[in-house]
């Protein structure tokens, strides 16, 4: 069984690598041959030029998208016509969900949101989830806390508190996608993140303040994380996290992002790639925490966190290592034939989710548990 990596971006090579080095039978592709080439040349000679109408896949393979979203859809189409497997870090879109019961009457996996965010941040969720309901603090009239934080932030903060490691134009895009949370019992939206940046203490070995905000459409994952229909939920929000004072350092750009052409958001993303870009072997910083708490009237009865900081050293950066290497994981759990046949995000099984995040462990500086109560 062979596995097809299709693209060699900077957030592949950790992955990769590591599947190459432990003798799996890995073909490279990539728009641009040279690129792979200068990422894996060095440990391996199956590499190629990214054609979806070449790319031959037998039954039981696994092709892996680290690709631009548009390719995801059509290479997992060609994955069930196949009989093959299919692996993404990227959320699940409509398309993908569609394929479903194609998958499942093929008897293939397709596995999505198995990277850093998402990916690590279900792992923490789901073993918060499971480790409330097996606790004697579980109560159906407690209020329900949930917050998932991530931000790829610089190790070493500049004056606009951001650097960029790829092409500014995807953030300044997402800076204008709605947002729905849950806030005081009750449905949050938000048209631009911007207006709802709020502050949030990680609870570090040395606590620090970040910024926050929250991103796309949370109210999903409630159910995706097992929460029980019946729970009172106060708060749940998926956010992106930032260094305290990006909101101040970034006026400017939120006055003009909203309404910006094409051509404007590509003169802006020239601006910020010349002037806030990391520099060769700069450390890049990623932090997530992710944390369930449960109160009744007297105060907090169960409040748990996950938290996380990592950063890039002379092999890869940070952002990298946490995408591509839990890919890795899904892929091999693919061939193992752990995971179960249909579209899916990262997995919930304990004994998974508990395998995982030991090899996590490995690939952050700091991460661990913290029990508030």
């Amino acid at each position: 069984m062979t596995i097809h990596w299709c693209g060699t971006g900077l957030s592949a090579i950790p992955g990769l690598r590591r599947l190459i080095e432990t003798k799996h039978d890995v073909a490279v592709y990539n728009r641009t041959e040279a690129k792979a080439r200068e990422a894996v040349g060095d440990l391996t000679d199956r590499i190629f030029r990214f054609d979806l109408d070449t790319l031959d896949l037998q039954e039981g393979d696994v092709v892996v998208s680290m690709l631009p979203g548009d390719w995801h859809v059509p290479l997992a189409e060609k994955a069930i016509a196949a009989g093959a497997h299919f692996v993404s870090s990227s959320y699940i879109a409509p398309e993908m969900r569609a394929l479903h019961a194609k998958a499942q009457l093929r008897g293939v996996s397709l596995v999505n949101e198995v990277g850093l965010d998402p990916g690590i941040d279900h792992l923490m969720a789901h073993a918060l989830v499971a480790d409330y309901r097996a606790s004697p603090r579980l109560d159906s009239s407690n209020a329900l806390s949930f917050l998932s934080y991530c931000g790829g932030i610089p190790k070493n903060p500049n004056p606009f508190r951001y650097k960029f490691s790829w092409s500014p134009v995807g953030v300044l895009k997402a800076l204008r996608s709605p947002s729905k949370s849950i806030r005081d019992f009750k449905e949050f939206n938000v048209a631009r993140p911007w207006d709802a940046v709020s502050h949030y203490e990680a609870p570090l070995p040395e606590p620090e303040q970040f910024e926050v905000y929250p991103n796309r459409d949370s109210l999903p994952f409630m159910e995706e994380y097992g929460f029980d229909p019946t729970w009172h939920v106060k708060e749940f929000v998926r956010g992106t996290l930032r260094l305290d004072g990006w909101q101040d350092a970034w006026q400017d750009v939120f006055a003009e992002v909203g309404t910006a052409s094409d051509a404007r958001l590509a003169e802006m993303s020239e601006g910020f790639w010349r002037d806030n870009a990391y520099a060769p072997g700069e450390p890049d910083r990623v932090v997530l925490c992710v944390s369930l708490k449960a109160e009744n009237a007297t105060g907090p009865v169960w409040h748990k966190t996950y938290v996380m900081d990592a950063w890039g050293d002379e092999t890869n950066t940070a952002m990298a290592r946490l995408v591509s290497i839990p890919v890795s994981l899904a892929i091999e759990a693919v061939l193992a034939g752990t995971l179960p046949s249909g579209v899916q995000a990262a997995p919930s099984d304990p004994r998974i989710v508990q395998s995982w995040m030991a090899t996590i462990d490995e690939l952050a500086q700091h991460l661990t548990i913290v029990d508030h109560t």
